[in-house]
């Protein structure tokens, strides 16, 4: 079976965010199950720049705002991949500064509507064999709002591949004016409410919900939040009738790259038998990267993680709030590495200006660092308002740090809370609060100050938390089975 992926990000290439995590796990979960798969990423600066060994594999035309773009379809092959990736190149739409969505000043970039709808005009040609390359798929899978349209002109043929496309997060559905509808001469049909059509506009990812064989989402509990109006975004109506095609499929994690016994980025690697001393060694050591004048001192207090987005559905305002009155009522210490939105990344240079030695900070996105805090942090905090299925919980998981929850989506899903009932029977991995307050959150972080002073019960807990097993093998049967599935109808 040969398995196309039509993806935005694709770590280590380009990355915003957990999207380009999973391009890059699940296509090699799926080969090692022997599924011959590409995947397909548009030719951005950053990742030419980086790969200037290419080969030109392939040619098409696809229809622009206005105009007809000539895109080159390139083969490279990176290091640490299995398969080779494509690159649809077309300098005007991708050979820019900035991340793959936004300028360098933090505003989409204009025309977005026509990068996204150019790019999935690409992944349609190769999948109906019009794009001079001699390997067409069986299956097509495209991932979020950027590849909405893939399944909606696949569509407009008479034998397309089979099509799967999963949402990762509802909350952003490429939603575009009537205006760019037309500029970019999509077909007159799309333009009604059971297409693309979409409260006066028309969104992409919606495309992908009408148009596919089969809807997935990245959590078994997202699949059934996201069927209601708390969690639809609007689309609540358009998935419940199309909930004969919605599966939630959990997402997992590359334990390759994910592995304190390996990981390059952590100066002390350890394993179940070591994880005290070796998470001991990295606190200290990421205190003092991160300039903490007295770290012998802090280290030895509890250390809250948190990695990702600033933005109010992480749950950050929430966490901003609860931080300077424990910092009054507790001894514990912050690291928070992240970037988003202006008015968050102020607050807590305030706060970090406050506690200069109880909170680190780094405003920015580091892979390097994302690592360091999953391994010398004691807990991490995910206080999100909704979560489609969330990595770092199951990063946090695999390297011993109890993560602190709300209970949604994928976190539900994975985070077993810490009752004593629970602690008692040996299944406790971690804290999970039900409503995203900051009432709350604030107790759960008393809750795990207190387990942390209890070594036994925290190091119990911790075994359990690192003992479980959130690899992509499980997830990648059950994609594979929905291909065989669409195949053989």
């Amino acid at each position: 079976m040969k398995v196309l992926h039509v993806i935005s990000e694709l770590y280590p290439l380009i990355k915003t965010g957990g999207l380009a995590d999973v391009g890059y796990a699940l296509p090699h979960a799926l080969q090692q199950l022997g599924i011959n798969v590409r995947v397909l990423l548009p030719a951005y600066r950053e990742v030419l720049k980086a790969h200037e060994r290419f080969d030109i594999i392939g040619w098409c035309k696809v229809q622009g705002s206005g105009k007809i773009h000539q895109v080159r379809i390139l083969e490279i092959k990176p290091y640490g991949f299995e398969m080779p990736i494509w690159l649809a190149d077309c300098a005007e739409l991708f050979d820019r500064p900035g991340n793959p969505y936004q300028n360098a000043e933090g505003f989409d970039w204009a025309d977005n509507a026509e990068r996204f709808s150019c790019f999935s005009q690409v992944a349609a040609l190769i999948g109906i064999g019009n794009a001079e390359l001699d390997w067409v798929p069986d299956v097509i899978h495209s991932h979020d709002w950027q590849t909405g349209l893939v399944p909606a002109f696949l569509s407009q043929y008479a034998e397309p591949p089979s099509c799967i496309f999963t949402i990762h997060n509802l909350a952003y559905s490429g939603q575009f004016s009537y205006e760019e509808f037309m500029r970019l001469q999509l077909p007159a049909s799309w333009w009604h409410p059971d297409s693309i059509e979409f409260y006066g506009g028309f969104s992409m990812l919606k495309a992908g919900l009408v148009y596919s064989d089969y809807i997935t989402t990245v959590s078994p509990s997202y699949a059934l939040e996201i069927l209601t109006p708390a969690f639809g975004y609007g689309m609540e109506g358009v998935l419940t009738h199309f909930k004969h095609k919605l599966v939630g499929i959990l997402n997992g994690i590359d334990t390759d790259i994910w592995n304190p016994l390996s990981d390059p980025f952590i100066e002390s690697t350890y394993n179940l038998k070591t994880h005290r001393s070796g998470k001991a060694s990295n606190k200290n050591k990421l205190m003092k990267r991160l300039g903490c004048n007295t770290p012998d001192v802090q280290s030895k207090l509890p250390l809250f993680g948190s990695v990702g987005r600033l933005v109010e559905q992480k749950g950050i305002d929430l966490m901003i709030a609860v931080i300077p009155r424990l910092m009054k009522q507790h001894d514990a210490c912050f690291v928070i590495v992240g970037e988003g939105q202006k008015v968050y990344q102020k607050k807590l240079q305030q706060l970090q200006q406050q506690y200069s030695d109880r909170i680190m900070l780094h405003i920015g996105y580091s892979e390097e660092l994302a690592h360091q805090v999953e391994a010398s942090a004691d807990f991490f905090i995910m206080p999100s308002r909704f979560e489609p299925c969330g990595l770092n919980q199951l990063y946090s998981l695999r390297y011993g740090t109890l993560p602190i929850v709300h209970h949604v989506g994928g976190l539900k899903d994975t985070v077993i809370d810490a009752s004593k009932e629970n602690i008692k029977q040996l299944t406790a991995t971690g804290l999970v609060f039900n409503k995203a307050t900051t009432k709350e959150l604030y107790k759960s972080l008393e809750r795990a100050i207190t387990i942390y002073a209890q070594p036994e019960v925290y190091e119990k807990i911790q075994k359990t938390a690192m003992q479980q097993d959130f690899g992509w093998q499980t997830s990648a049967s059950q994609y594979q089975s929905l291909y065989q599935v669409k195949n053989n109808e």
